[in-house]
């Protein structure tokens, strides 16, 4: 893979790690695109030494969760999910078939169900949706570390 810009300027080459993934929206899709997301983790730690705290473990299995079911759910077609590392940040990204770009919802304790966006955007570093020419590409930042804040990411 060559150098390309990624959805917040920076280049791919910072990444110690990809991954890329098809998922097939069977039954135990969301499974199994957890099941890669631990899988891509402990391989970042074997092979390039990234510490992974098992913060960071439940998160981004959470984010995978969140973002791969809403896709399911809402989007016609293939679902595709990259992992990426870098040494301070893990990169979920989500790409499905529907363009529409999807936005949290004000928060309502007596609202059953919806609040996968939110949650997502509470628990990561940063959240951004990119409009392609077929769809929408959704990446979830999360931190590796807890010292770890927006002030250091490179914009």
């Amino acid at each position: 893979m060559g150098s390309h810009a990624d959805g917040d300027g920076r280049t791919a080459d910072r990444y110690l790690m990809r991954s890329g993934y098809a998922l097939d929206g069977g039954v135990g899709c969301i499974a199994d695109a957890r099941h890669h997301a631990v899988a891509f983790l402990d391989q970042a730690h074997v092979d390039h030494h990234v510490p992974v705290p098992a913060r960071v473990l439940d998160l981004t299995q959470l984010v995978v969760s969140e973002l791969v079911t809403n896709s399911l759910k809402y989007a016609p077609g293939p679902v595709l999910m990259e992992l990426r590392i870098t040494a301070c940040a893990v990169d979920v990204v989500v790409w499905d078939s529907d363009p529409i770009v999807p936005a949290a919802r004000s928060a309502d304790p007596d609202r059953i169900g919806q609040h996968g966006l939110e949650i997502v955007k509470a628990v990561t570093l940063d959240l951004f949706t990119e409009q392609e020419p077929v769809g929408k590409r959704i990446t979830a930042r999360i931190a590796l570390s807890d010292t770890f804040s927006s002030d250091t990411v490179r914009r």
